[in-house]
């Protein structure tokens, strides 16, 4: 951020003398005291943009709490104005300028939300089917159990009480 507010300006400042304020923390790119529209002055605040980021925050440091023209001043960065409707919310664009980003992220929620139903079904689709594995594998295993035990008095017994305990 290099535009800074500065607020609590006196009648008698203008963009010269915030300018002469301001440029002993560094190169100044811009000054801007917007004016009120019916008296034609500013009104008590303006904005000091520096070419460094480093000269900004300098600036901000040393001016904010300062005395100018007998008004203690408020600086801290600039907020970017916001314009209604607009997501960016930046002045300078029009009110339809983020439509296009607007509707390319509407379709890729809506892709997302395709993705992610497909995923859930095919998730649901292969827990039936290791089920159903796990069964068709415990009854091979009963098939097995019976078949050896036909010929094996021991395994015969063992059968009966395994029946007898799940009873």
């Amino acid at each position: 951020k290099n535009t800074l507010y500065v607020g609590g300006l006196a009648e008698e400042v203008n963009e010269g003398i915030l300018h002469a304020a301001f440029i002993p923390f560094g190169d100044i790119k811009d000054v801007k005291t917007p004016l009120d529209q019916a008296t034609q002055k500013h009104r008590s605040f303006g904005f000091v943009t520096f070419l460094e980021r480093e000269d900004a925050a300098a600036a901000m440091d040393n001016m904010d709490g300062a005395e100018l023209y007998g008004r203690v001043l408020t600086v801290n960065y600039a907020l970017p104005e916001k314009i209604k409707g607009g997501e960016v919310g930046w002045a300078a664009q029009p009110i339809w300028a983020d439509a296009d980003t607007w509707f390319e992220r509407q379709q890729q929620e809506q892709e997302m939300q395709r993705l992610q139903s497909e995923q859930k079904a095919a998730m649901l689709e292969a827990e039936e089917l290791h089920r159903k594995k796990l069964a068709e594998d415990r009854d091979g295993e009963k098939d097995e159990e019976a078949d050896s035990a036909k010929g094996d008095p021991m395994a015969m017994a063992e059968a009966q009480v395994l029946k007898q305990n799940a009873s």
